[in-house]
């Protein structure tokens, strides 16, 4: 399924009223990634939002409205949650979860790259 444009046009117009933040869109995968100052802060995935925030906040947000854990390899990745429509309708809690990714995207590292051999 294909990414909610009018949901991605939420999170740009909210990011690009954060000074001095160097964000670029990547598709993949029928999700689009901002990712913010290299590295990835929130995706939109269908009409979800896929958040990345500080792990230490996990326990909080699985009492939001809307909240999916994320699964790799049928275990819980922990920092990465998807939030569904009924999670972010009112602006007050977008502009909250945002905040929450903008927040640890200015602390987390970047990701190693990866080498292949061949």
């Amino acid at each position: 399924m294909p990414y909610d444009i009018g949901l991605a046009d939420r999170v740009r117009e909210y990011l690009s009223e954060i000074p001095n933040l160097a964000v670029e869109e990547k598709g993949m995968f029928s999700v689009l990634n901002f990712m913010v100052n290299g590295k990835t802060c929130v995706c939109v995935s269908g009409e979800k939002l896929m958040l990345r925030f500080d792990p230490n906040r996990q326990e909080e947000l699985y009492e939001w409205s809307g909240y999916e854990t994320m699964l790799m390899k049928g275990k819980e990745y922990k920092g990465y949650c998807y939030i569904n429509p009924a999670g972010f309708r009112n602006k007050n809690d977008f502009d909250y979860l945002l905040k929450i990714c903008i927040d640890y995207n200015i602390v987390s590292k970047k990701s190693k790259k990866r080498t292949t051999t061949r």
